[in-house]
């Protein structure tokens, strides 16, 4: 069970904007070459079967966290610790 909770399940922002060019540019060229494909064999399955094999090799270059999408990670501010607490009440004037 330790496995699971070793993955990493970020991406940066970076990695976000590169992702989405990615996923994208894929989907884009898919589309094309599927239009193309199915006019010239003259078959509407052919072009969503391009289109689907477009989106599910997408689907796992994008959405999963790979490591090219975790290079450029934020590093967050430690959180303050109040150590004295106001104990009474101010009212507005």
């Amino acid at each position: 069970m330790d496995f699971f909770t070793s993955i990493p399940t970020h991406i940066d922002y970076v990695g976000q904007a590169k992702a989405e060019k990615l996923y994208r540019a894929i989907i884009t060229l898919f589309s094309i070459v599927g239009f193309v494909w199915g006019y010239i064999v003259q078959q509407f399955s052919q072009s969503v079967y391009i289109l689907g094999a477009g989106f599910i090799l997408a689907a796992i270059l994008t959405v999963p966290p790979w490591p090219m999408y975790r290079r450029n990670a934020l590093n967050w501010q430690n959180p303050r610790i109040n150590e004295e607490k106001p104990s009474g009440k101010k009212g507005k004037k």
